[in-house]
């Protein structure tokens, strides 16, 4: 699945990886993530942390008639407010996806993993 606009110039095809990796490097960004996890949590229940590389690995891009649903698997920083955390992470996510792709991002699902402290 690819997101699709046409111009007059010709057609443009986003990928899914893409606006995986988009998505993700946006949401570390924010402030109380520590990083990406992986979308399954490991047998013993910890949830490893992603490079940047991998970023797409913790993101899942779904289409659906309202427009995009983006899924994203993180883990957050000790000591702040998770509600609060991710509720930015999802405005952020959301306003930066819409004005990269000039497309309709119907839900931003934010699933926090684990927590981690920080030195």
């Amino acid at each position: 699945m690819t997101v699709e606009k046409k111009t007059n110039y010709g057609n443009i095809n986003v990928t899914t990886e893409a606006v995986a990796s988009l998505a993700g490097g946006v949401i570390t960004e924010c402030y109380g993530v520590v990083g990406m996890a992986s979308q399954k949590v490991l047998k013993d229940g910890w949830a490893e942390l992603l490079k940047k590389e991998n970023f797409s690995k913790g993101v899942v891009v779904r289409r659906t008639e309202a427009g995009l649903e983006i899924d994203l698997y993180i883990i957050v920083s000790f000591g702040v407010k998770i509600s609060e955390v991710v509720s930015e992470a999802q405005k952020k996510v959301k306003y930066i996806l819409e004005k990269s792709l000039s497309e309709e991002i119907a839900a931003v699902n934010v699933f926090v993993q684990g927590v981690r402290v920080i030195n």
